[in-house]
């Protein structure tokens, strides 16, 4: 079975109760089941974690890396400026895996330094604007690669 990590970035621990109006009532604990249920109705086992810090993330991309995994990320503000959490991505697509860039909101009709993504250039794809169904079609793309 393909394994899919889902690796959220800071803030994202506090879905549910920061600002809803853009980024809706789910929590991470609820994202994170139907996450698993989405992944499991699709062949894929799925992996869900969160870190408020770039260097775990880090980690988790060369985690990926060196397990086979594929990949859907929501790099948060990270989304902006981690050259670090960048070029560990881009480690993870060179490996020949699919690494989806995923934002619960569209960063494009947000504040003018939302609007560039340094991940964007080095991920397989990118879905944003959709809510949390942003997760579902990044694992969807996945699952439709494997």
């Amino acid at each position: 079975m393909t394994t899919v990590l889902v690796a959220n970035g800071p803030n994202l621990n506090r879905l549910g109760t920061r600002e809803p109006e853009k980024y809706g009532s789910t929590t991470l604990e609820e994202l994170a089941a139907h996450a698993m249920q989405w992944g499991s109705e699709l062949g894929l086992e799925v992996v869900v974690r969160q870190s408020n810090d770039e260097a775990e993330l880090v980690g988790w991309m060369h985690e990926a890396v060196d397990h086979g995994w594929d990949v859907v990320l929501n790099p948060a503000a990270f989304t902006h400026y981690s050259y670090a959490l960048r070029d560990a991505c881009a480690l993870v697509t060179a490996a020949g895996h699919a690494l989806i860039e995923v934002h619960i909101t569209n960063p494009h009709a947000r504040e003018e330094f939302r609007h560039t993504s340094v991940i964007s250039g080095v991920a397989s794809g990118t879905i944003a604007g959709l809510g949390i169904d942003s997760y579902r079609l990044g694992l969807e793309a996945i699952a439709a690669r494997v």
